[in-house]
């Protein structure tokens, strides 16, 4: 945990799920600057505030009494935000959260935008607020320096209006862009959607949607393809989890290699989640079973409610690296897995994830590697 000082309060905030060993703190200099102009220059947030891609709620929970609505990708960050305003003694209707497969509100009156590490993500989300902003409206960004560009600033030029930049304060800066109504409302390109190559196992030559902010949307990225080269072969009803599941293609191969089986597509990104029941709803047959959990991982998970886990565990957390993900990942999906069921990860080698697998299950196997990526194999004893 940690304290936010304002002008008006200090706020205790933590990211969620709330670690006493994770360094990282639930805001940053980029929220602060934000607040810091929002109290400076005397904004009227008397109208309709909106505050998008808000990380662990730092942003919402200080503006709190001005009942913004928050919209984010994120489950944990949702999660957090809820925990922050109980743990500062705020009402928990005071922010309404929404995510972005939600209708945003009709009028924004103050539009925050906490920059995305996804450009995609951005351009999608600037697309689906501009109807909602006038000309009226206060439009400003923020990030650190290293997560604004200059096409980040071309997107807020070319989807609301001109826009301009702030002196660096402490690494990070503001993004200030005044809404031109006159500009030619356009779609969003979002999702896009690709054919899967011919060495993606049992997917093979299936169509992929992914929504705006999916890791790596355009194609399959190199450790995924590695991972379908080297999926278990298996028959029968298997209960298969596909862990951190992105844009469902993991998940699909194995429904398509073994159609008994039930699969459980679950991601922390609602964005991820949409684009994976997408994907497995129009390359299957309307018998193929299969549920899709926006949430933390297999926190919530039955004991023994898994026959196989399959995982490509991220290592950031927005731009920190960290295994944290990872070895949560690991810990529910051993909960979650009967007697003998089996959790296979694919990562980068360097990572060291045999050895956490080991801690963890107290055993791991290398069933494929090549220079870069390998895929381990670890059985509930």
């Amino acid at each position: 945990m940690n304290r936010l000082t304002t002008s008006e309060a200090d706020y205790d905030l933590a990211r969620f799920p709330e670690d006493p060993r994770d360094p990282f703190r639930a805001w940053d200099a980029a929220d602060a600057y934000l607040l810091q102009h929002l109290d400076e220059q005397a904004v009227d947030l008397s109208g309709n505030v909106v505050v998008a891609g808000d990380r662990w709620g730092a942003l919402s929970t200080v503006l709190a009494a001005h009942r913004p609505v928050q919209i984010s990708d994120s489950y944990l960050g949702q999660r957090a935000t809820a925990a922050n305003l109980e743990r500062n003694g705020l009402p928990a209707d005071a922010v309404r959260l929404l995510s972005p497969r939600d209708t945003p509100p009709a009028r924004i009156d103050v539009l925050l935008v906490r920059v995305p590490k996804s450009l995609a993500f951005l351009e999608d989300q600037l697309h689906r607020l501009a109807p909602a902003v006038h000309a009226g409206t206060v439009v400003v960004g923020t990030g650190m320096v290293k997560e604004i560009h200059t096409s980040t600033l071309s997107l807020f030029e070319q989807i609301i209006g001109p826009t301009r930049t702030s002196l660096a304060v402490r690494k990070a800066r503001l993004i200030h862009c005044t809404p031109d109504p006159a500009l030619p409302r356009t779609a969003s390109p979002w999702p896009l959607r690709y054919e899967l190559p011919a060495d993606a196992g049992p997917a093979a030559g299936h169509t992929v949607t992914n929504h705006a902010g999916i890791f790596c949307a355009d194609r399959l990225d190199i450790g995924t393809r590695f991972f379908l080269k080297h999926l278990p072969e298996r028959t029968g009803p298997d209960r298969v989890v596909d862990l951190g599941c992105g844009n469902g293609v993991v998940g699909l191969a194995a429904a398509l290699a073994n159609p008994e089986a039930t699969v459980t597509f679950i991601d922390e990104s609602h964005q991820a989640v949409a684009s994976a029941e997408e994907t497995f709803r129009s390359n299957t047959g309307p018998g193929a079973e299969a549920r899709f959990v926006v949430g933390d991982g297999l926190s919530g998970a039955e004991p023994g409610s898994a026959d196989l886990v399959l995982n490509n565990p991220p290592f950031h957390s927005h731009q920190a690296t960290t295994d944290a993900t990872a070895r949560t990942m690991f810990h529910g999906a051993r909960r979650a897995l009967r007697q003998g069921g089996e959790l296979w990860v694919v990562a980068n080698r360097h990572l060291g994830h045999h050895t956490t697998l080991r801690r963890v299950f107290g055993n791991c196997t290398t069933v494929a590697g090549d220079p870069k990526f390998v895929v381990l194999r670890a059985v509930r004893r």
